[in-house]
């Protein structure tokens, strides 16, 4: 149990995290995935290799060991990890072996002068009371799912019923259950799990559900090829249609909240895949909708034709797109280069006060933080989601 004295040890340890933080995950990650290799399916070796884990999962310790007194300050924190969790399928029994190698961790990196018997007994019971915390609010979420209207628990198989190129690197695949049987609906701006088999190898990819058209009997993906990327590659070049692959029920809490404020809507490269299914969600309101979408030239920029034949039939909705560098062949953007304060100022409403959501690659989402905070968008209506394990963008 986690006393007072435990979180005040805890606490103590703030300075430690914040000058070694991400060493201490890195060795962390380092002694999860070769003691438990069971756990292996549930990570992307190139999140790894780039670090983002290891600074996502310090970033987060720090953060809860600041507030273990006061966890309503960690806000949407625990939220983000229960909806990453359910979409993989973390369970109760992968828990003590997180909690094992933390501890290992923390006493081999921080050494026997810092880890003491006591910051060793604090922190145990610090993780503790988290993984009670995550364990009941995903048992939650896992029962609510399988309860709903067309939902499942655990892997379901699914029937690719369509392929469909959307840009030289985009790849949209449409799934139908194979029993036949209804589906759960999603809200906007979730994403599904799957799971896939390469080499003898179990590996979990999390993708967002691209569109909210025919959800009431078929999901799609939209899957940008990355350079390395086994998961990705594997879906361009091995998967076709009639093919069978096993789906996690929709999970995420990066969702579209109703309102009648103008919608701002801004995308980055393959950011646009969750950013289209809240768009298709909220035009039937008659909301006012910006939609701006980036991407490095025409041959990249998918779903393009999609959002002219939206602006066709929807008059309340404005959609500007911007290329880094154009090329000859490209349609004309409305921009070139990066999006800067005074480009998006000229197309967003006149009024900051608007709701804003944006995606794409982690310097393309800190730039559109700060412009949107520099033109006075409120911090609570200026709404984001990364692609793999959440960082600050501070």
């Amino acid at each position: 149990m986690l006393s007072d004295t435990h979180r005040a040890i805890v606490k103590s340890t703030v300075p430690v995290l914040e000058s070694g933080g991400e060493a201490l995950t890195t060795h962390f990650y380092k002694m999860l995935l070769r003691d438990y290799p069971q756990v292996l399916p549930f990570f992307n070796p190139a999140h790894q290799a780039s670090g983002a884990q290891p600074r996502a999962l310090a970033n987060g310790l720090l953060r809860y060991a600041r507030h273990i007194d006061q966890l309503e300050q960690l806000g949407d924190l625990v939220a983000t990890i229960v909806s990453k969790h359910v979409a993989l399928q973390i369970l109760p029994e992968h828990y003590p072996m997180v909690g094992d190698s933390l501890l290992r961790a923390i006493r081999e990196v921080l050494g026997a002068d810092l880890a003491t018997d006591a910051v060793i007994e604090a922190w145990a019971a610090a993780y503790g009371q988290l993984a009670n915390i995550l364990i009941g609010l995903e048992k939650k979420v896992y029962d609510d799912q399988a309860q709903a209207p067309g939902g499942w628990r655990g892997a379901r198989q699914f029937t690719v019923v369509r392929k469909q190129p959307e840009s030289d690197e985009i790849t949209s695949f449409y799934f139908e259950p194979a029993d036949g049987k209804p589906l759960l609906a999603f809200e906007p701006g979730q994403f599904i799990g799957l799971r896939v088999v390469i080499g003898g190898a179990e590996m979990r990819r999390q993708y967002s559900l691209s569109t909210t058209i025919n959800n009431d009997h078929q999901y799609r993906i939209s899957v940008k090829r990355e350079p390395g990327g086994k998961v990705s590659n594997y879906l361009h070049d091995d998967i076709h249609e009639g093919a069978t692959i096993e789906l996690f029920p929709p999970s995420g809490d990066f969702t579209l909240t109703p309102n009648t404020k103008p919608l701002l809507l801004i995308s980055g490269g393959v950011g646009i895949t969750p950013m289209l299914a809240m768009l298709e969600a909220a035009l039937p309101s008659g909301r006012p909708i910006v939609f701006i979408h980036a991407a490095r030239h025409g041959g990249v920029h998918a779903f393009q034709a999609r959002l002219d034949e939206l602006v066709k039939w929807h008059p309340q909705l404005q959609h500007f797109f911007c290329y880094e560098q154009a090329r000859a062949q490209d349609p004309q953007p409305h921009a070139t280069g990066h999006l800067d304060e005074e480009q998006l100022k000229q197309w967003m409403p006149a009024s900051p006060d608007v709701d804003a959501y944006f995606v794409g690659p982690k310097p393309f989402m800190q730039a559109i933080k700060r412009l949107l905070h520099e033109i006075g968008v409120p911090a609570a209506q200026s709404r984001y989601e990364f692609f793999g394990p959440a960082s600050a963008l501070d």
